[in-house]
Order: structure tokens, then sequence, then C-alpha cells
């Protein structure tokens, strides 16, 4: 009998192990012909996107935590309904290694896991200095309830401009990255100002320094650009 409680605990310790490893963190995505769901969370962010081919649907998103099997998401924005900003959402949710699936009005949604969140410039970043004309990265100091966030997850990137305080939308888009070699560059998946940017790549030189993203090159308009941004704490 004791051997056999002995048993019992060690497996039961060995599950609650592997519990307590497993993490929404990292991106994930729903495709169903040509509707696609892109969900991405990290450092206690979440932004969700839907679009439908090239055409840009939707994109919500804010800050999150894990309560018990439920998913607490409080809303920063919302490009369908500017009402839901402020509001906080309870969703279940089950996970396992590859897939997570969450409970909503009308059924069920699972999502397959794109990747877990590990790479070097994982997290979410806000720019926080420019270089100007003179040659000289100069800080840039935040004024107003206007926001830029920019996400990166293991191989995912979203950047998203709102105004939580006005409840505004001005814009987003995301898609997938590389970061190798000093060079950081970005694939087109879904942008909300434009559909015909889709596809389309652009590169940049990058490093981190001193716990910052140092990214230089030209913006998608032609003009040469050179920023740094921080992490969101």
């Amino acid at each position: 009998m004791k051997t056999f409680i002995a048993f019992l605990l060690i497996t039961f310790s060995a599950f609650a192990v592997k519990a307590q490893n497993k993490s929404v963190t990292g991106a994930w995505i729903l495709e169903d012909g040509e509707n696609r769901h892109h969900l991405f969370f990290q450092d206690g962010f979440f932004f969700h996107t839907a679009q439908q081919g090239k055409q840009f649907g939707m994109s919500r998103g804010g800050s999150y935590e894990i309560k018990a099997e439920s998913i607490s998401a409080k809303i920063m924005y919302n490009s369908a309904d500017s009402n839901d900003v402020g509001q906080v959402m309870n969703i279940p949710f089950s996970l396992d290694d590859q897939s997570l699936t969450v409970t909503v009005s009308d059924g069920n949604a699972s999502f397959v896991r794109v990747d877990n969140g590990n790479a070097p410039l994982a997290g979410v970043w806000r720019i926080t200095g420019r270089m100007g004309e003179d040659g000289k990265v100069a800080d840039i100091h935040q004024t107003g309830s206007r926001q830029t966030y920019k996400m990166l997850t293991g191989t995912k990137f979203q950047w998203v401009a709102i105004d939580p305080e006005k409840k505004q939308f001005s814009g987003t888009g995301g898609g997938s990255y590389t970061f190798k070699d000093g060079k950081y560059t970005e694939n087109i998946e879904f942008f909300s100002r434009d559909n015909t940017r889709v596809g389309a790549s652009l590169a940049f030189d990058g490093k981190l320094e001193a716990g910052k993203w140092h990214h230089s090159g030209l913006s998608s308009k032609g003009a040469k650009i050179y920023e740094v941004w921080s992490k969101v704490k």
C-alpha cells in the first residue's frame, strides 16, 4: 500500500510539474479556408487579429493573466467595437503542447501553436528613441495617451497604434519575422491600412544593446530611420 501511495504521489507530482510548465505564451493560429485568426501572447499582453485572405477583418488586444482555467483579458483596443475598451473578458480555455482551445459565445475555437515565444527579440516593445537629422539619437518623451506597441513572439510580430484613453484604434500590421546576423526582416501577413502590402518583406539592421533594440534602415515609404525600442515592463 505504501508503495502504491508513493507511486501515486510521484505520478501526481510529475503531472503537476508538467501542467505548470505549459504556457499560452507565444503565437497561435486558427485557419478555416481563407479565414485566419492570429493569437499572440507575450509578457502579459495579447493581440488577436482576424483576416480573410489578404483582407483585414479586425484586431483587439490588451493585458491578460491566467486565473485557474480562464484567461482574464482586459481590453485596451478593439478595431471592431470601441465599447469593449476597458472591459474584462474571462475566457475558459484548455491547453496541451500544440493546441489551445478557447470557449467563445458560439462554441469552441481551437488554435494550433506556431511558436512558444522564445527568441532574443521576444517581448513587447515601445519606441523610446529616434535619430534626428543631426545624427544623434534623442529620447522620445511620451505625451498624451496615444501608444504604439510592437509585440514579437518567437517567430511572429505585430504592431498596434492605439489610444486607450480615447478608445481609438489607428492601425496594425503583422506577420512573421527573422533576426539573424544583425539583420531583422519582416514578412507582412496582414495590414489594416493597406492590404496590398500583404506579402511584402522589409529588411532592417538590428542589434540588442544594453537591453534595448536598435532598429535602422528604410521605412516602407523609403525614408531613412534609426529607432531605439525598449521593453514594456
